[in-house]
């Protein structure tokens, strides 16, 4: 009995990573990196306004194709962030969640704590990836992926991958935990509002879309840590000497206001929904419609 459960629970530990990574990289390849080249691209020019600066991605890569693939630059790096990212997610994310279900701890507690673990745990692998992201978006652009890395291993070593450290564990942290929390929070609240019996209801399609679309735009509180992360990793690209998350957050202050600090905040809010409604309502809706296994927004 004790062996059949172990199989059974390294095989839904396996499933967990193995869809995580496949979330991640077709939420990446989809909307989801021109979204992120349009927030990074804002998180450093914070003189243009939002849809301005979208048009100027595409002026000032030569219009027709090469200024719609702009909008793809760095891809290469962001499918190996995405499947790294998203297993690394999925997998610590679920076991905390079952952990803390099992513990008894509510469903909406225990979404903002396997959020923030899962989160954390992330930036591992995200570190070097967002860098060479940014580095595509805002740094030489007469540099290939390839002479990037040799530069900047040859420069600073294995460090070197890792400015604005800080900042992305700290967004990771308060990100997955705001968008799985809040999520789990409007799907508790949906259940009590549109359906009978609220303990043993299974959301609609719509319904789980709908929380995700909102716990995602909620998620978004926490801009300045992103546009932190942006302009550290700009700066070391640039090689221009590095500052503290908190000593770049003055720095934007002082030149843009407190205002500086959520430039980057619409297309992040879009980004914000297309992975929530991915990675936590996907997987959500690829546990309980293609596994029959039970819900674990609160039963």
């Amino acid at each position: 009995m004790v062996e059949s459960t172990n199989k059974s629970g390294g095989k839904k530990t396996f499933r967990d990573a193995r869809n995580g990574g496949i979330l991640q990289m077709i939420e990446a390849a989809s909307l989801g990196m021109p979204l992120e080249v349009w927030k990074t691209h804002m998180g450093r020019h914070r003189d243009q306004a939002t849809f301005q600066a979208l048009r100027n991605i595409y002026v000032d890569n030569g219009r027709g194709f090469s200024g719609v693939s702009a909008f793809w630059r760095g891809t290469s790096a962001k499918m190996v962030e995405s499947a790294t990212k998203g297993s690394v997610l999925m997998l610590s994310k679920e076991l905390i969640k079952d952990t803390c279900l099992k513990s008894g701890i509510s469903p909406t507690y225990a979404g903002f704590i396997a959020g923030a673990g899962g989160g954390i745990t992330q930036v591992s692998v995200m570190g070097p990836c967002t860098y060479m992201v940014t580095c595509m978006v805002n740094g030489d652009k007469s540099r290939s992926m390839l002479q990037q890395i040799t530069h900047t291993w040859q420069m600073k070593g294995l460090k070197g991958f890792y400015p604005g450290g800080t900042a992305i564990a700290f967004r990771q942290a308060t990100n997955w935990a705001s968008r799985q929390g809040f999520t789990d929070a409007v799907r508790e609240v949906i259940k009590r509002s549109q359906y009978e019996n609220p303990k043993t209801a299974k959301l609609s399609v719509t319904h789980e879309v709908m929380a995700g679309v909102i716990g995602g735009t909620l998620a978004c509180w926490n801009h300045p840590f992103e546009v932190a992360r942006i302009e550290a990793q700009t700066q070391a690209a640039l090689g221009q000497p590095s500052k503290g998350m908190i000593a770049t957050m003055r720095s934007v202050v002082g030149s843009h206001g407190f205002p500086g600090l959520f430039k980057g905040v619409v297309p992040r809010v879009f980004l914000g929904i297309w992975q929530t409604t991915f990675m936590v309502t996907g997987a959500n809706l690829i546990r309980t419609r293609f596994f029959g296994e039970e819900s674990k927004m609160g039963h």
